[in-house]
């Protein structure tokens, strides 16, 4: 150990130089990286991880194929819960059952932003020799580190990707809640006959009975630990923007005033608190350079419509514009979930930020009338739109910029689910907004 020691980590720039090559490594690489590292301070036959942060998988093994394609994240997730008072202090090392068999093992948990308890990394090794306690201290703070860089990835995602992590995170729900039922189901009709009085082998009937029902709490175990990695309490993710903003305001004058969601405990599906904070970090920083507040205000409050209200109030000047949150795509990834958002500001009077994010699908045999999503300034637009006017002619006739003009036409034509400005113009027709002034309709 010491030879390897000095020769991969014998200085601190060895540790730094290990710690950049994760954070340079691209998402689907970070593992792979990180365990080449790692191979190098702790031998292992496979790596694996439980990572809460990612909401499209969250379960990674590298390693012995034949080995590593036996772990899950329930194994895991047991492993983690089996070992947490020991892991509370650092790095755990012994014996555990793992992919069928007794086998030994490391198992951390990180404790940085964003874990939700959930980051286990665990080396299966192929013996049960001591680890140099010098090993597991940088153990843990490179796990450490590369889930909080982890965390800040997602934070910072694409829209895409956020569009993405949404519709795999529904899929695997669906598919294990189909599977959940139908293998309760299954194993509920084999314990009816194992309990009947008929049968006289009463200690196999016994073994098959609690085998039965040791299968069932798996299932509502994993079904449970899906839940917990693909969800956040909404009180959980409230507080955690709460301890994000703080630092924004530790040397202003501003003072924050936070109202959580009255319903503490509801879940709020994971990608939609990250695009929530994500948005509300962004209107703060804006406020904070262009309003010059005094006071902001924050409330998450959920809708009869089953969506989640952000809204952050401030008394500035009154002065931000209608396409603030373009900055940063924040705007393009609240409306790749489906949200949408409005700035309401009023002179000498502050400004008041509102964003909509839906929970969940939206049911497809809900029909409403298309134009209540928008806004009372979109609306406006789509008026003008409709009578086949320009951009240039748009801005002038509602006091505003061609660029906000432009802004709010993509708002309109994602909002509308159409393609062209002529779509939009054909359903406002229908919805009865005036006609066309002129047979054009501006491209």
């Amino acid at each position: 150990m010491d030879e390897n020691w000095q020769q991969h980590w014998g200085r601190p720039e060895d540790a730094l130089a290990r710690a950049l090559e994760v954070l340079r490594a691209p998402r689907p690489d970070c593992l792979r990286t990180l365990s080449e590292m790692i191979s190098t301070l702790v031998p292992y036959e496979v790596i694996a991880q439980l990572n809460g942060v990612c909401t499209v998988s969250p379960t990674h093994a590298h390693g012995r194929p034949e080995l590593a394609e036996q772990i899950t994240g329930l194994d895991l997730s047991r492993l983690a819960e089996r070992t947490a008072g020991a892991t509370a202090t650092g790095p755990w090392q012994g014996e555990a059952e793992l992919a069928g068999g007794l086998r030994p093992v490391v198992v951390t948990v990180a404790t940085g932003p964003g874990s939700g308890g959930n980051a286990v990394l665990v080396l299966v090794r192929a013996n049960a020799d001591p680890v140099d306690p010098r090993a597991l201290t940088l153990l843990q703070r490179f796990w450490e580190l590369a889930v909080a860089h982890s965390d800040h990835r997602v934070t910072d995602a694409s829209p895409t990707s956020a569009a993405v992590s949404r519709a795999a995170a529904n899929a695997r729900a669906r598919a294990i809640a189909e599977f959940t039922g139908t293998h309760s189901a299954a194993l509920t009709a084999v314990l009816a006959p194992l309990r009947s009085a008929d049968l006289d082998d009463a200690s196999a009937r016994r073994a098959a009975t609690e085998l039965a029902v040791t299968a069932l709490l798996d299932l509502r175990h994993a079904a449970d630990l899906d839940r917990a990695l693909s969800e956040e309490p909404a009180d959980a993710a409230f507080a955690r923007l709460g301890r994000e903003l703080r630092p924004l305001l530790r040397h202003t004058r501003v003072r924050l005033d936070l109202a959580p969601p009255a319903d503490a405990s509801r879940p709020v599906p994971a990608d939609t608190a990250h695009t929530a904070r994500d948005a509300v970090r962004v209107a703060v920083m804006l406020m904070l350079e262009q309003e010059k507040p005094t006071r902001l205000h924050l409330s998450w409050q959920f809708t009869a419509d089953c969506q989640l209200r952000a809204v952050v109030r401030d008394d500035g000047l009154g002065l931000l514009a209608a396409d603030a949150l373009t900055v940063h795509r924040t705007a393009e990834r609240i409306a790749a979930l489906g949200g949408r958002y409005d700035v309401e500001s009023v002179p000498g009077w502050g400004t008041t930020v509102t964003v909509d994010l839906p929970l969940g699908l939206r049911s497809p045999t809900v029909t409403t009338d298309p134009l209540d999503g928008l806004q009372p300034r979109e609306l406006e637009v789509l008026d003008q739109l409709a009578q086949g006017r320009r951009n240039r002619d748009i801005a002038a006739a509602l006091h505003i910029s061609e660029s906000t003009v432009k802004f709010h036409v993509a708002n309109i034509l994602a909002k509308l689910g159409v393609s062209s400005r002529g779509e939009a113009a054909a359903l406002a027709h229908r919805a009865g907004m005036p006609g066309p002034t002129r047979l054009h309709v501006a491209s």
